[in-house]
């Protein structure tokens, strides 16, 4: 089964590997044990609501929390919120433990914290339950057109 991430990546000849594992807890945490890479290269995605009622995707690796004040800075807004998990769905059309920042229902926003261009490779959800996607940072960032921000 393809993922909307994997379509997505797909579409645009973006070169990534897909890995898989067996969820039980659907944290980026369990992501990086199950598949016995760092945390600092497993990142997650979360899904915030700015004051101006934009949605932001933010990328941070797992063993990291979001900086909502650096987030917010950096998409000049006075201040955000993380959704409901009940909201994930009908927001970027995918849930808990899945949300990629590749394939979302509409084009947001995305910021993926700086620390993600120290590696080579990174892991970011690929839509589904324990489904990652293991691809060069650069080319994450060129296919979500990411912000590259401190938002940790």
């Amino acid at each position: 089964m393809r993922t909307r991430a994997m379509q997505a990546l797909d579409a645009k000849s973006v070169p990534y590997e897909l890995l898989e594992f067996e969820a039980e807890t659907f944290t980026a945490v369990e992501a990086a044990e199950r598949l016995r890479l760092p945390p600092a290269q497993i990142f997650k995605t979360l899904v915030v609501r700015a004051d101006d009622d934009k949605i932001i995707l933010a990328c941070v690796p797992a063993d990291h929390e979001l900086n909502l004040r650096a987030l917010a800075r950096a998409a000049g807004v006075k201040r955000v919120e993380m959704v409901d998990v009940g909201d994930l769905m009908r927001l970027v059309g995918y849930v808990k433990g899945a949300v990629s920042p590749v394939g979302t229902r509409r084009t947001y926003p995305t910021y993926i914290d700086r620390s993600a261009l120290e590696h080579s490779k990174i892991s970011v959800s690929a839509g589904g339950r324990g489904l990652q996607l293991w691809i060069d940072p650069r080319e994450l960032i060129r296919a979500t057109n990411a912000l590259v921000e401190p938002i940790t």
